[in-house]
């Protein structure tokens, strides 16, 4: 999926959290940067898979940061295992900070899927405020049914690190034929879930929804209306409760995947087409 020349400008470091968990971190830095975002990936991916979004936002003026996620990608430690419930939470806001210390203005703040999630829930919280917000598919409602999320409460107590499958269908990442099998050989890539994380997300989805009329970052929205990894009801009932703060454009690709930034053309660009617009409307 990368691109002859993409990797010039890629650096990357460990971040040591403060529990003492280090993360990995890329940083795709650009000295004609007159702004910068921070990239959350989703379950299962990792930061590497967000080099061609870098290189776009990289073009348009914008120096561009992402992480792997805890349990994920190149960071250490077991697959999708927290110690805490809230950790990915904390991990964003450090990470956030760090990146916001660096720079003159602190940056926009992107999440995909399980990463649009992480970014809603910790800005919600006032962890963390951004200038502004895009949230891709994030996982606001889940597919799982209603016994299986009691089923992830009750494990997240007894066995919270125990690894499962996490069953999402790499055919329905995208219509674009090269992702699934690039995804599904990606060594960095992994298939596993935990209770704790699963009964995170399943929390931390519902709570957001519910808290959407609090919204107080300008948020851009994209939802892919034939989501089979999460629940597009969900984006669009945020979307209804965070109307009233005025915060909110919500932007609906009825027949596209959950992955937009990677969708087949010329959807794909139809979508950064709608980011960039919006982008542009912040400036």
């Amino acid at each position: 999926m990368n691109h002859p020349g993409e990797h010039a400008s890629e650096q990357s470091q460990f971040l040591t959290m403060a529990d003492g968990q280090p993360l990995f971190v890329r940083d795709w830095p650009s000295a004609r940067a007159h702004d910068a975002v921070l990239i959350v990936h989703g379950l299962g991916e990792h930061s590497g898979r967000y080099q061609r979004l870098a290189s776009w936002f990289r073009t348009r003026g914008y120096a561009v940061r992402s992480y792997d996620q805890r349990g994920h990608g190149q960071t250490p430690g077991r697959r999708s295992a927290l110690p805490h419930g809230d950790d990915l939470l904390e991990d964003l806001a450090t990470v956030y900070n760090d990146y916001a210390t660096q720079l003159p203005r602190p940056p926009l703040l992107l999440g995909h899927s399980m990463g649009g999630l992480v970014a809603a829930r910790a800005v919600l919280d006032g962890r963390l405020q951004p200038p502004a917000m895009v949230l891709s598919s994030p996982a606001l409602r889940t597919w799982e049914p209603t016994w299986r999320q009691h089923l992830a409460a009750g494990l997240a107590r007894l066995l919270p690190n125990l690894p499962l499958p996490n069953g999402l269908p790499f055919d329905k990442l995208s219509h674009d034929p090269q992702v699934q099998p690039a995804y599904r050989n990606d060594p960095l890539r992994h298939g596993w879930i935990t209770p704790r994380m699963a009964d995170f997300i399943f929390r931390a989805g519902a709570s957001s929804v519910r808290d959407a009329a609090q919204l107080n970052v300008p948020t851009l929205l994209l939802v892919a209306g034939a989501d089979k990894l999460v629940e597009p009801s969900g984006s669009r009932d945020f979307s209804t409760a965070a109307m009233a703060t005025q915060r909110i454009t919500t932007r609906y690709f009825d027949a596209l995947y959950h992955e937009l930034f990677n969708e087949a053309e010329p959807a794909r660009s139809q979508v950064l087409k709608q980011l960039a617009d919006w982008l542009q409307k912040l400036a």
